[in-house]
């Protein structure tokens, strides 16, 4: 399912924190959005998952305004991993991940059972199924938050920094389980070298404006990333894959 986010502008206490962006995810595809910290990347996401409405513009899923469908359409089509998730009451992992089914009327408890189970072994926690939640740790609580938005069997996923808490392998397993999956995925992404080896393109976020997009190996340029966040950055390739990785050193501070 195609997601395209058009003209969007979010204003908060008399500042534009988002302004005009245009950005397009076609079906099936996995675009980042980075950024330095306080770019927009979250609330442009919330405007996505509908968890904020714009002060002008459109989020569009195949061509229907987001915010017009009805909550329960919304979510048979659109799962969201916000960058922080709390939770008040202590319900075990099996059970956070049968939330994901909720918007589904057609379900059966056996295909529910089925579905959910199918997502607890694609991240790696269905050890942990009897296991309360609040007692996991970060990196636990963000794969069993991840088989959550599968066993939802979304069309599009959003996510707000998705490697959060999680060790380097749990990272790669992640990003490359949700690349693998079929949807059409938008992600913000703090780390540009894992960015840059699962994304098709990147979109660079600063100031609440786009400034630039692409493939990663056109987007990270080291003028782009100097300018945008204050790094000076080395480009190499990947002796396997050839994904454009980046080792990076502080720029020299200028003399007055």
């Amino acid at each position: 399912m195609r997601l395209d986010i058009d003209g969007v502008s979010v204003a908060a206490t008399g500042a534009l924190l988002v302004q005009d962006v245009q950005l397009a995810v076609p079906d099936g595809a996995f675009v980042g959005l980075v950024g330095p910290n306080g770019s927009g990347k979250s609330t442009l996401l919330r405007c996505v998952y509908r968890a904020l409405r714009p002060t002008a513009g459109t989020v569009r899923l195949a061509g229907d305004d987001v915010h017009a469908l009805q909550p329960r359409a919304a979510a048979r089509v659109l799962a969201a991993l916000p960058q922080e998730s709390t939770a008040e009451f202590d319900f075990t992992v099996a059970e956070v991940v049968a939330m994901g089914r909720l918007p589904h009327q057609d379900r059966t408890a056996a295909s529910d059972d089925s579905v959910c189970a199918e997502a607890m072994t694609r991240t790696g926690v269905s050890h942990l199924a009897d296991r309360g939640f609040l007692a996991l740790s970060g990196g636990e609580r963000q794969r069993v938050l991840i088989a959550r938005a599968l066993a939802q069997q979304p069309r599009v996923l959003v996510l707000d920094e998705p490697t959060n808490h999680l060790d380097i392998a749990h990272q790669l397993d992640v990003l490359s389980l949700v690349r693998a999956s079929g949807v059409t995925v938008l992600a913000a992404l703090h780390d540009l070298n894992l960015a840059a080896a699962h994304c098709d393109v990147l979109y660079v976020l600063a100031g609440g404006r786009i400034v630039a997009s692409g493939p990663p190996h056109d987007v990270l340029q080291p003028a782009l990333l100097a300018e945008v966040f204050g790094v000076r950055a080395h480009p190499v390739r990947h002796p396997e894959t050839g994904a454009v990785q980046l080792l990076f050193d502080r720029l020299a501070p200028t003399t007055p």
